[in-house]
């Protein structure tokens, strides 16, 4: 019998999960050139919010043993997006946002695993939001350029200029994953605490078809 590495097993378990996030309504509309610019601004508002929450979750556990490794200024996205949200709104962008009422409860998720000193819940969103980043955010950074005319403003949030090699960043990410010490109780939390950050992700799609109906 083959014994999954923790990082094979987290993917395995997930997948479906994050096939679904990535189907979910608004943006399949807008992978597939049904949607906006201002639906793009729209996503680009709410991750401000998610990440601004997870960027300050890093530095609170940034002396912690479990956290630590994972924590890089290389992954930093909250500059990008309030400099993505300057050139798309413009100088009074943050006036012009506010949170969606599931980013509200994914805001609200992330600060309570910093109050609760849960290193493992903090990496179950670290995983899901950056690794998903280097990802299949690559394909929307590609897709927005080319429907929206961009080249680098605007979409700076999904270029990482200091990684040059995304694949092995990833690879030891998960090798990193592999090396803690999590017995099977805390990892299959760590697997929860994933498919939480999913399912938060498709809901907050929702939010925002939601919010595009009754503009």
């Amino acid at each position: 019998m083959t014994v999954l590495s923790f990082s094979q097993a987290l993917r395995e378990r997930t997948w479906s999960s994050h096939g679904e996030s990535e189907g979910a309504g608004f943006m399949s509309d807008l992978m597939t050139g049904k949607g906006t610019r201002d639906d793009y601004i729209a996503l680009v508002a709410q991750h401000f919010f998610v990440y601004e929450a997870l960027e300050s979750a890093a530095a609170a556990f940034a002396h912690d043993p479990i956290a630590q490794p994972f924590i890089t200024d290389h992954l930093t996205r909250l500059p990008a997006l309030e400099a993505d949200l300057e050139f798309l709104i413009g100088d009074d962008w943050r006036d012009a946002i506010a949170p969606l009422a599931t980013t509200d409860r994914y805001v609200r998720r992330i600060h309570d695993i910093v109050e609760d000193g849960w290193a493992g819940g903090f990496v179950a969103h670290h995983y899901t939001r950056y690794l998903g980043d280097l990802s299949g955010g690559q394909a929307i950074r590609r897709i927005m350029q080319r429907q929206f005319g961009f080249e680098t403003n605007g979409v700076g949030f999904y270029l990482f200029d200091q990684i040059a090699d995304p694949k092995a960043f990833k690879e030891t990410y998960r090798d990193q994953l592999d090396a803690v010490a999590w017995d099977e109780a805390e990892r299959e939390r760590v697997i929860g605490e994933v498919l939480e950050a999913y399912r938060l992700n498709t809901r907050l799609f929702d939010d925002l078809a939601a919010a595009k109906a009754v503009a």
